[in-house]
């Protein structure tokens, strides 16, 4: 075979140049860019080993990213909360002073200056921002958490740190859980707040006080009997309503009233549910002992005919109205008040006695705002009632007409609305029963002529959208009740009973007023029309079985506004509202509750100083919370700035070039190049005969 010079170029030039040259090239890439390929073509397996740590450490940046900015708000929040308990340990030094029985006004008036002060201080921290952006507003962060009356202007959201793959880290304290959140542990506590003193002897009274003592009597003859009565309404730990009259001599000590007290809530001698004491002043405390609940409730009113009659035996409690309340009074009927609010009475009746009325009191005025002062709180879960909660959620069904169910129920509706006309209005809680054509569901009845008998029937339609009827009494809701009493007080009642006319009654008067749940679910009322002197308008909404003490007269199904006992402890916090109560206790010059001056309802020095302590246990247990958060979220940023350095660093063995094995592969292409191109240029001066 002849040996061409084609032949010769292909076999022993061209293909080693071609290999050396590509093997150089690629070495020389790998050292200019650091990079062991640069396509995923040059090594499959090394390219996606990459991409997947790139991907890793792209997450591991944002991860780290997200923990860092969530450290930064729940540092912040750990510092405002430190000052938060710095300001209450000294509002409770303030009041540890106030209570002090030497000191003068000038001094109280001084102490309750500087802790007007700190609750100032204390609003600035509850507005803290950072950036702009508020710590405590939940999820709204531009919105300033406090307004200038303490009401929190926020919600309820939690916001986390991402700090792994389905893994997330609450950052954040909502204000609602600072402010308006809920201790489990804690046990309703009530108070009476008119001051009661030995009317026989002078001084102050005790359990072992005889009811003589605690009631009076007309002359000095102790051998003669008197019996008093003693009118108790208010509602248990589950939401039960109470209502009893309790008779009893006063040869009796107070002891035995307390006793009938607390058997009236359930106990019964080997479990006590409630415990029922009396303080120095004469005044009634009732401590539920089922920690968690915030129903229960208390009123009571004591009456005694001292000649000896039935005058203080009465089924209606509204006829003890002609007694006096001034200890030997020229008649013989005296009642004895326990409790005063300065609310006034839904109809006048038992407007001489304060005492004598419980939940038929006209919602507060505050210039165009009409309030009550009871939260709706669901009966399961301790809540707060929101316009889809259902009043048979709420309301005590277990002592109905027809136990266990609304219907038969019915609550009235009185005052006057915006235009200043008087209305009465019962609503009705019917089932909806198809065996039964007087069971078609529940309606509101309306004095329309004014003649102070109810006239008119509507129905109160249910929102089912495969046929609108009125709704069943233990479906209705919170918002089909205050659309009622929206469309009564602002004078919008529908002009017959069809759906389209009671929709368009209802959209008519939400342009002149608005009914609504407050965060703390008491209904109210906003006056959209009103003059400047404010609405017109007043509302009492009140079970009409409220003054009957029959023995066949079932109890309240529910109150709404009442004149009942101050609060001293309650599972559910409102802060600020606590601290202006607090404060005020100092202003009034108040040691305890006293309904003689000032504040009616104002708790009083002694208790504030126990309301302080309740609410720093709160702040501090949100304060260790606080802490494990940051605590969480540091941690996480250091297991992931140690998890980016370890990632980064396996991405560096896998991509990148070892430069000093590259320079001694590049030396050793290099060399065999040239040997390759010394042993193509000799064997290219060799001629035909070398080959032969």
């Amino acid at each position: 075979m002849r040996v061409t010079q084609s032949m010769y170029y292909d076999s022993i030039y061209s293909t080693n140049n071609n290999k050396l040259t590509s093997e150089l090239f690629d070495v020389n890439k790998q050292i200019a860019s650091g990079l062991s390929i640069q396509y995923a073509s040059d090594n499959v397996t090394t390219f996606v080993d990459t991409m997947r740590l790139d991907n890793e450490v792209t997450t591991l940046g944002q991860i780290k990213k997200s923990t860092e900015s969530g450290a930064k708000v729940s540092d912040q929040t750990d510092a405002t909360l430190t000052d938060f308990e710095d300001n209450m340990t000294r509002m409770k030094t303030l009041l540890i002073q106030a209570a002090n029985g030497t000191q003068d006004d000038t001094s109280l008036d001084s102490i309750a200056q500087e802790l007007r002060a700190i609750e100032k201080s204390l609003k600035a921290d509850a507005n803290t921002s950072i950036n702009g952006k508020y710590l405590f507003s939940g999820s709204d962060l531009s919105t300033k958490p406090i307004d200038e009356n303490g009401i929190y202007q926020g919600n309820d959201a939690i916001l986390n740190a991402f700090v792994g793959s389905n893994n997330q880290q609450q950052y954040n304290i909502s204000g609602s859980e600072l402010f308006l959140g809920e201790e489990a542990n804690i046990n309703r506590e009530v108070t009476t707040n008119v001051v009661n003193s030995d009317l026989i002897n002078g001084g102050s009274l005790s359990p072992t006080s005889s009811l003589r003592q605690l009631m009076g009597d007309k002359d000095d003859d102790e051998t003669t009997v008197n019996t008093n009565y003693f009118y108790l309404r208010g509602a248990k730990s589950d939401g039960t309503a109470i209502k009893e009259k309790i008779a009893l001599d006063d040869t009796q000590d107070i002891s035995v009233l307390l006793e009938r007290i607390g058997t009236a809530y359930g106990n019964d001698g080997d479990v006590n549910v409630v415990d029922v004491t009396m303080n120095s002043e004469g005044q009634i405390i009732v401590t539920d002992k089922l920690n968690g609940s915030s129903k229960l409730d208390f009123h009571m009113v004591g009456a005694v005919d001292y000649s000896g009659g039935t005058a203080a035996d009465v089924d209606d409690i509204d006829d003890l109205d002609n007694g006096e309340t001034t200890y030997k009074p020229s008649g013989d009927l005296f009642v004895k008040e326990f409790l005063k609010s300065g609310l006034e009475s839904a109809d006048g009746a038992a407007s001489n006695i304060e005492g004598l009325v419980y939940d038929r009191t006209k919602f507060e005025k505050d210039g165009f705002l009409l309030s009550s002062n009871v939260s709706n709180i669901v009966r399961e879960d301790n809540s707060f009632a929101t316009i889809s909660t259902k009043i048979s959620e709420v309301a005590d069904i277990s002592q109905t007409p027809n136990a266990g169910t609304l219907d038969g129920s019915k609550l009235n509706l009185e005052g006057t609305n915006i235009n200043g006309d008087s209305y009465t209005v019962t609503i009705n809680f019917i089932k909806n029963d198809p065996a039964d054509t007087t069971k078609n569901g529940s309606t509101f009845s309306v004095d329309t002529d004014g003649d102070g008998i109810v006239d008119t029937d509507y129905n109160i339609y249910d929102m089912d959208p495969d046929g609108r009827k009125a709704v069943n009494a233990d479906d209705m809701t919170y918002q089909q009740l205050m659309d009622v009493v929206n469309m009564v007080v602002t004078n919008n009642l529908p002009e017959d009973d069809t759906v389209e006319k009671y929709d368009k009654a209802i959209n008519e008067s939400n342009f002149n007023g608005n009914t609504y749940l407050s965060y703390d679910g008491k209904l109210q009322f906003k006056d959209f029309t009103g003059s400047t002197d404010g609405t017109k308008a007043s509302i009492s909404l009140y079970d009409p079985n409220s003054e009957d003490f029959s023995t066949d007269a079932s109890a309240s199904i529910m109150t709404f506004n009442t004149n009942n006992s101050l609060t001293i402890s309650d599972p559910k916090t409102d802060f600020f509202k606590t601290i202006d109560e607090i404060i005020t206790s100092v202003e009034d010059h108040k040691l305890y509750p006293d309904a003689q001056s000032g504040t009616l309802r104002n708790v009083g020095i002694e208790n504030s100083i126990s309301m302080i302590d309740e609410l720093s246990d709160h702040v501090a247990r949100i304060h260790s919370k606080v802490g494990a958060q940051s605590n969480a979220l540091s941690m996480s940023s250091q297991r992931t700035s140690l998890l980016e350095t370890s990632t980064i660093s396996l991405r560096s063995d896998i991509i990148d070039t070892d430069i000093a094995e590259a320079s001694l592969r590049l030396t050793q292409l290099d060399t065999n190049y040239q040997a390759m191109l010394s042993t193509v240029g000799k064997i290219s001066q060799l001629s035909l005969v070398n080959y032969l």
